[in-house]
């Protein structure tokens, strides 16, 4: 997760180093140097290309999480990152921009991979009183490979034009920490027993995991769910997306991934500098606003973190989401009025720390545990896939059309996130139930009997529902009615 977050801020801070890179080398290839639009476009792919690489690896999950497991995909996947780390690392002494942009694709197939994996791991591996907790620190881990990155790209430290293709490179160094230690963990207890029908391996990793806790409790709820799933294989995207007995979790997923990248969270962060710059910061030390908004993330994900689990999910993703909504307002009525109120300035860089913060808190990273929680084994690497590609495809959407929407509609255009924002705090207000605290075949329950009352509405109290199982996760009949008809066929 940590990588994830390193890679999305790598090349803000070594931008104008890498444009003469790039423009140096074509010079010394064809005797003439790059025009500006040529530049901007090369320099644009190089960024663009990570969210490129990260669709096509969300969308490889479900076929690796089910072949090698959990933690086998995080620890195989780790390849990827020394190959493009090598890549960039010696991209200048080979004279070959072509080595920057393939590389930052590979770090984006890598981030794609993990950013759906790594939260699935999580959220299998945590009891259920802690799953919120573990759920989140995928984001917190971002935040600090964010922070890591602008703190790493300060003049400084790295920041220096000589050692851009070591900043690029260094992701090497966490993940061969990471590929020394997680070798040593266990596999997901989870996907042990429900998908290898290992009982052995899930004991013995519920040991490792459970130093405190009733195991025979947590296999016995397993077992349940593998009963509810012994004739649903795992299920392709496609047949997930056809799936009508779990079309509200589908849509959720689809809401809040959307929503997650729609929220204008990209946006701030491309003209945050130019925020800073028109409140008065001086240009030497907007470097240092940077690092301080970095730091901010990460507080406000451990505020997250630390309160899930008390809180719960639904309250911090609604108010998250409501948060930046006001924000994204308050920014346009600053940015519309700050040259006729001077103090409006203060406000338009507080909207942009409000967005921040409420992003982190909750949007950042509950939408990743949400999916892992809304569904049970068999359906779970496909909502993954379809979650992660709709994240990448919006992460790359929003890059590309903000700067139209920008010169269109100027201030006003972050009103359009105003509205997405506040919609998912609605849709979430009343569709998505609070999952805290309940096991995976609750969650499903819960779904199952929005479905029955949607589809009977005769229905008048909750006694008459009695849970039928179908497909592994539910219907609901009316009691009355069965008795009834017993009656009258005899």
């Amino acid at each position: 997760s940590m990588l994830y977050g390193y890679n999305l801020a790598v090349v803000n801070s070594p931008a104008g180093y890498i444009k003469d890179f790039y423009n140096r080398t074509v010079v010394s290839r064809n005797g003439t140097g790059l025009n500006e639009e040529a530049l901007t476009l090369m320099y644009s792919l190089t960024v663009s290309v990570f969210a490129i690489g990260g669709l096509i690896g969300s969308l490889m999950v479900g076929t690796l999480v089910t072949k090698f497991g959990r933690k086998g995909t995080v620890v195989n996947s780790t390849v990827l990152v020394f190959l493009a780390g090598s890549l960039m690392g010696f991209s200048r002494i080979c004279g070959s921009p072509e080595m920057v942009i393939f590389g930052r694709f590979i770090t984006g197939i890598h981030s794609g991979i993990s950013l759906s994996v790594v939260p699935m791991y999580l959220g299998e591996i945590a009891p259920k009183n802690l799953r919120g907790f573990l759920g989140l620190m995928p984001s917190i881990f971002i935040c600090a490979g964010v922070f890591s990155a602008q703190v790493l790209g300060l003049h400084e430290l790295l920041g220096k034009e000589e050692h851009w293709p070591l900043f690029l490179s260094l992701v090497v160094v966490p993940t061969f920490i990471q590929l020394m230690l997680l070798p040593w963990f266990p596999e997901s207890p989870r996907y042990l027993l429900i998908e290898k029908h290992s009982v052995h391996a899930t004991i013995t990793a519920l040991k490792w995991y459970r130093a405190k806790c009733n195991i025979q409790a947590e296999i016995e709820e397993m077992q349940e769910e593998q009963r509810s799933l012994s004739s649903v294989e795992t299920v392709s995207v496609w047949q997930l997306l056809l799936d009508h007995t779990v079309r509200w979790q589908v849509l959720s997923v689809v809401v809040i991934n959307i929503g997650m990248q729609l929220s204008g969270i990209d946006a701030i962060w491309f003209y945050t500098n130019d925020i800073f710059e028109n409140a008065g910061i001086p240009a030497p030390e907007i470097q240092y606003t940077t690092v301080g908004t970095g730091a901010i993330e990460i507080v406000a994900g451990l505020i997250g973190c630390f309160t899930i689990e008390r809180l719960g999910r639904r309250p911090l993703i609604i108010g998250g989401f409501g948060v930046m909504g006001m924000c994204c307002a308050g920014i346009t009525l600053s940015l519309i009025l700050q040259t006729h109120v001077p103090f409006m300035k203060y406000v338009s860089v507080g909207c942009v720390v409000g967005i921040i913060a409420g992003f982190c808190i909750g949007p950042a990273g509950v939408p990743f545990l949400i999916t892992a929680e809304l569904f049970k084994q068999s359906h779970r690497p496909a909502a993954y896939t379809v979650g992660g590609s709709l994240n990448w495809m919006s992460n790359f959407t929003i890059g590309f059309i903000f700067p139209f929407l920008q010169m269109s509609a100027g201030s006003y255009c972050y009103l359009v996130f105003c509205v997405i924002c506040l919609s998912v705090a609605i849709y979430v207000y009343f569709v998505i139930p609070e999952t805290k605290n309940k096991t995976f075949v609750e969650i499903s329950q819960m779904f199952a009997t929005k479905e029955a009352v949607e589809e009977s509405q005769a229905l008048t109290h909750p006694d008459q529902l009695k849970l039928k199982k179908m497909n592994g996760y539910g219907s609901l009949e009316n009691e009355e009615k069965q008795k009834m008809h017993l009656r009258f066929r005899n």
